[in-house]
């Protein structure tokens, strides 16, 4: 390969990003400019052209999904396999390095890894050890304030209680969380990191084995990264290791979940002199659509800078539609769709995007009545589902009579006598004896503490594990998983589940032995171990992408959206005090956020982009009514093209209770406003009945909202 055939392909930033010889390269990628491109051909180049190995090589990705392309692209690109070159997730190499480094790391050899629910479960145990009730100190909370510390590199002993109760008290569980997790060797996901890091600091001799291994680290999506994931590249690079840098401080949208903006800008002072390329060539969208993610974004303050462009189309105006309320914005997205539909697009090719979750259930409601497949992407993956937990559960326990998660999940599951009274017998003697739930379980049983039911009960447990144990040894590893699901009980007891869901849980658990029979396929020796494939699912359990495997119209929040694109997008719920959100408006840094999750979801757009609201919005229980959003105001004005509902209304779009008005010809027609002697201006949102005795429903700016009859109601029209 020439290098020639490298770039050839390439415009010319591209090129230059991909042949730097910069030891510090920071990428500003826009969006649809061909970041993955830039990454995959600079690996190929440093490989071709810098003659460096594979084994020298980290690139460090956000998704399982990406890591995977990425290594398929080299390949591909190289005609070769990519061999040693470490390719991953910052959770997946973290885990990687301390599963090599085990004792370095102060870890066992089998420590396991807790998914998010496993370790919710593991707070609530040691949350009623130290009698704290549910009410006043939740458990997701109390999770939520361990994840987000240890993500800044915290260990309890580390924050500061600044004389809070509150604040002590969470310390307090984090302190006996941490303990719990090191009895029973378990690491969560935030752990993976912290502790990697860790070893950086205590084993100064393996980071520098590694900074001589490694000869260039490439990061994508660097504007999603925390403090802990910068500090483990600032450790891991030094002085000494060239970086490169993808990213883009317009789409960083995850700040909620600690992710920070300032690490990209302040790349350039704390990693030294760095080179930035900017690339600003867009091939997804046409120029309409990127004129207006341009304007919104433009609003921003401190961006590192760029502006999209494309030697494309033109392309349509932006159709903006004002719905009377959320059902007749529903309705015209579904109206739209149909028509997509008919001139002959795929219903995979379109998309609805939202700012929350809660305003899917008005879209779902009008795809199913107009008879449109939806599908909510980002819900719940195959290793995330109930069922599936509750048989790797049983696996794990197989694999690690330790795994206090997995025991807790599955000592009564299916049903088996066990109560509360008895698993807390259990739980109140593993701390007294600081023992694994599977010994005290032992010791229990040996010292007759319980009702003779549960003792039997928990006894034929424990032999049923010890059994399989047995019986799969010297079994491959799909067989493994056969047995076990099949002696669990697990799939009789899901059947029972009335109506479709039991049989989509069979489904699934019939699936995993599936799953380990592909992961048995593409492993040898160890790597295709029943705790090689543990640990593979516990991974791939912490990766939040989605798949699609049917025609359906995608339904997603913006959040999910990112890395999408779509030939037509509906950007629905566009108004103030939702997008963007109420909580945004007092706080600079929020409001900035939100723009660059427009900027998002404009650009998610290839072809047609529809940006909808609605002048009356039920969400949460209650009727407001909001403003356009002023993200709508920033979009210049020639991209636009206002879309305007029929001029005459036969039936209002939704009544809340009784007939639906029958007089086209009322002047209370929804949307219109009013003026009320006492009550001041309003807006029409409903009507009832018929003639004199009609009922008008109608939102007081100064009172809300009044049902009013028509004929006594003296309303001036507006």
């Amino acid at each position: 390969m020439q290098h020639s055939s490298l770039v050839q392909s390439l415009n010319s930033a591209q090129a230059q990003a991909v042949t730097s010889q910069a030891d510090r390269l920071l990428v500003l990628a826009g969006a649809g400019s061909g970041k993955t491109r830039v990454l995959v051909h600079r690996i190929a180049w440093l490989i071709q052209e810098q003659h460096l190995s594979p084994h020298a090589i980290l690139a460090v990705t956000f998704t399982n999904k990406a890591a995977a392309e990425m290594r398929h692209r080299i390949e591909s690109l190289l005609h070769a396999p990519s061999g040693s070159m470490w390719v991953g997730t910052f959770h997946g190499i973290a885990h990687r390095l301390l599963r090599m480094h085990w004792q370095d790391a102060g870890l066992p050899q089998n420590f396991q890894i807790l998914d998010s629910e496993d370790q919710l479960r593991l707070v609530k145990r040691v949350m009623r050890q130290l009698e704290l009730d549910d009410a006043r100190w939740p458990p997701r909370q109390a999770q939520a304030f361990i994840n987000s510390h240890k993500d800044e590199g915290l260990r309890p002993e580390h924050i500061d209680d600044h004389g809070d109760v509150y604040q002590k008290t969470l310390i307090a569980v984090y302190g006996q969380y941490q303990e719990a997790c090191e009895r029973g060797g378990m690491l969560d996901f935030a752990e993976l990191l912290l502790r990697s890091h860790e070893l950086w600091l205590k084993q100064p001799q393996l980071l520098a084995h590694y900074r001589q291994r490694f000869r260039h680290i490439l990061v994508d999506e660097f504007q999603d990264t925390n403090r802990i994931q910068y500090a483990w590249l600032q450790m891991l690079s030094g002085n000494e290791v060239p970086i490169t840098i993808v990213g883009d401080d317009d789409q960083s949208i995850y700040g909620w979940r600690g992710a920070r903006i300032e690490n990209i800008r302040s790349f350039g002072d704390d990693f030294g002199r760095t080179e930035v390329v900017r690339l600003e060539q867009n091939y997804r969208s046409t120029a309409t659509i990127l004129n207006a993610a341009n304007g919104v974004i433009a609003h921003n303050r401190d961006r590192l800078g760029k502006e999209l462009w494309t030697s494309g189309e033109e392309g349509e105006p932006i159709s903006v539609y004002a719905g009377f309320n959320e059902v007749d914005e529903a309705r015209f997205i579904a109206e739209r769709i149909q028509q997509g539909l008919q001139q002959g697009l795929r219903r995979s090719e379109m998309a609805i995007l939202y700012r929350s979750n809660a305003q899917s259930r008005v879209l779902e409601e009008a795809m199913l009545r107009a008879g449109i497949p939806y599908r909510i992407y980002g819900g719940h993956r195959f290793f995330e589902r109930l069922e599936i937990k509750n048989a790797l559960a049983y696996l794990r326990l197989i694999c690690h009579r330790d795994d206090d998660a997995a025991f807790e999940r599955v000592v009564n599951t299916p049903p088996r006598g066990l109560g509360d009274k008895s698993l807390e017998r259990i739980r109140s003697t593993a701390r007294e004896l600081k023992q694994p739930l599977w010994q005290a379980s032992l010791t229990v049983l040996q010292h007759k503490e319980l009702a003779t039911k549960a003792g039997k009960s928990l006894h034929e447990f424990l032999g049923l594990i010890e059994l399989l144990d047995q019986e799969v040894r010297g079994l491959g590893l799909s067989e493994q998983a056969e047995r076990v699901i099949e002696a669990s009980g697990l799939i009789p007891y899901h059947q029972n589940e009335k109506g479709d869901r039991g049989e989509a849980r069979v489904e699934n658990i019939k699936e995993l032995i599936s799953a380990a029979r592909e992961f048995e396929l593409n492993g040898e020796g160890d790597s295709a171990s029943l705790a090689a494939f543990l640990d593979h699912a516990a991974l791939e359990a912490g990766d939040n992408q989605a798949q699609a495997d049917e025609d359906c119209v995608q339904m997603m929040t913006l959040h999910s959206a990112k890395g999408l694109e779509f030939p037509v997008v509906f950007m629905s719920g566009v108004e103030e005090g939702l997008f963007p959100s109420m909580k945004s408006t007092e706080d600079l840094s929020r409001m900035e956020e939100e723009r660059r999750l427009a900027y998002v979801g404009i650009t998610r757009a290839m072809k047609k982009l529809f940006i909808t609201h609605a002048e009356s919005r039920r969400i949460y229980g209650s009727e407001a009514l909001h403003a356009p959003s002023r993200f709508i105001r920033e979009i210049p004005q020639h991209c636009l093209q206002e879309v305007r509902a029929a001029a005459k209304i036969t039936r209002p779009i939704a009544a809340p209770r009784g007939r639906a008005i029958q007089d086209a010809d009322t002047p209370y027609r929804l949307g219109r406003s009013v003026r009320h002697p006492k009550f001041g201006d309003g807006v029409i949102m409903g009507c009832e009945g018929q003639g004199p005795n009609a009922r008008v429903r109608v939102n007081f700016s100064g009172v809300g909202e009044k049902w009013l009859v028509a004929q006594y109601a003296r309303l001036e029209l507006l």
